[in-house]
């Protein structure tokens, strides 16, 4: 049974719900719900004009409703008199399938018929800036070599220390913290879980991050590359698949090649796949290209992928396998919408274990010194327009993020790159005035 949200309220002395959701491009969107309203709105959902919110809807489209997932309900630890629930959005009674947590758990139904449980565990790396977001909040951070700078970190102990404080009060088993390889650059971790519960946490966490940091002065983006020169902020996603008890890992056998069962090489074989497609959800906005596509930066490496290739242990490569019953993909950026990262990777995984799908050559070079002799793995879209151009191409898998969701993300997609292409910028005068 459903946990009584307003019984739960009481108990926690919670006076208000946010009864939130996540459009396509990854904005959340919530209402502020007294508690005593909260069980009537996990029967009929609380109302959204849609088409204000950044989905493929029109003004003339009945009121969607978001519906609250009450297992999702998170008390706010820096405000216990509100709470984040997680909510799916109806409209007319079913299912909005574009909206993005019903991609997600229409394609965890379909792992299961699979008799496949997918669990993933995210890195998000970001930067903590002034309020303005033009420069790094720390004017000490400027070591050539900032990664894992010990002083850095301790000065923005107040705040990286307080939200690691909260995720451990929310049980979710933090386990370290790092100042990452940019300047003002940190990344924070928790446990792996069930594929929804991490997409959930990812979404609150960002939510969580942004607010602690706006409490210390600071401003927190999740911005792929928000300084030319610097480490971009990835999103790296750990995978791995169970059975349905969640007790056996199907990916371990140790009699594999690096212990990645049959079906685990399947399921990254999907991924290798229908790479350059999953970009354009993994790397969703214009930015995201100035990350995958970056050179080297000031600290030596950029640590983002541009090819499509896998390897074990190794940090150069979109895919590595780092030990038994699990892999690391280094494409998503900190962009990633988290349900559709989440459900990009189910797809493409599912699609791989159905079709058998082979990864291919396994590499072990350093691509970064070594990626131009690799002449037949593809390269990874050159920027956004590109890969919209991959993921319209791959029918198949649009069709397993479902078609509707498929037509709405790529027009609305490609809308805002027309927005984009009509922009003017600086370098245009630099580089033409004289011409």
């Amino acid at each position: 049974m459903a946990k009584d949200l307003a019984k739960w309220a009481k108990e926690k002395g919670v006076k208000y719900f946010m009864v939130s959701y996540t459009d396509l491009f990854g904005g959340q969107r919530a209402k502020l719900v007294p508690t005593q309203a909260i069980n009537d709105m996990a029967v009929d959902g609380a109302g959204f004009a849609g088409f204000a919110t950044w989905l493929d809807l029109t003004p003339a489209h009945p009121d969607m409703m978001a519906v609250p997932d009450p297992e999702a309900a998170i008390q706010l630890p820096w405000k216990k008199e509100v709470a984040w629930v997680a909510s799916n959005c109806v409209m007319e009674e079913k299912p909005l399938a574009q909206a993005p947590r019903n991609v997600l758990r229409r394609l965890i139904d379909e792992a299961a018929k699979e008799g496949l449980r997918v669990k993933t565990g995210v890195e998000p790396e970001f930067f903590l800036l002034t309020p303005q977001g033009d420069k790094i909040a720390d004017p000490y951070d400027n070591a050539e070599k900032p990664c894992y700078d010990q002083q850095a970190m301790m000065r923005q102990y107040d705040c990286i220390s307080e939200v690691c404080d909260y995720m451990l009060e929310l049980g979710w088993e933090a386990y370290q913290n790092d100042h990452e390889d940019a300047t003002g650059q940190y990344e924070m971790n928790w446990k792996y879980d069930d594929v929804l519960a991490t997409a959930d946490k990812h979404s609150f966490f960002k939510f969580m991050m942004k607010s602690i940091a706006e409490k210390h002065g600071l401003r927190c983006t999740f911005m792929p590359k928000p300084f030319k020169g610097l480490t971009g902020s990835g999103c790296h996603a750990h995978i791995s698949v169970w059975s349905l008890d969640g007790k056996t890992n199907a990916f371990s056998d140790p009699s594999k090649e690096l212990s990645l069962s049959d079906q685990g090489r399947n399921f990254l074989g999907g991924i290798m796949k229908h790479a350059s497609a999953l970009a354009a959800i993994c790397n969703p906005t214009v930015n995201s290209y100035k990350r995958i596509n970056a050179p080297r930066t000031s600290s030596g490496a950029t640590w983002a992928p541009n090819t499509v290739t896998w390897t074990g242990n190794n940090r150069t490569h979109m895919v590595r396998v780092p030990g038994p019953g699990r892999f690391e993909l280094r494409l998503p950026d900190g962009a990633a919408n988290p349900y559709l990262m989440q459900a990009v990777i189910l797809a493409a995984g599912l699609d791989g274990v159905r079709t058998k799908a082979d990864p291919g050559r396994r590499y072990d070079i350093d691509m970064y010194q070594m990626g131009h002799t690799v002449k037949n793995a593809p390269k990874l879209p050159l920027n956004l327009l590109d890969a919209l151009r991959e993921f319209d191409k791959d029918k198949t898998l649009k069709s397993m993020m479902g078609e509707e969701f498929s037509a709405a993300f790529l027009k609305l997609k490609h809308k805002e790159w027309n927005d984009y292409c009509s922009h003017f910028s600086a370098w245009e005068t630099q580089n033409t005035l004289d011409v």
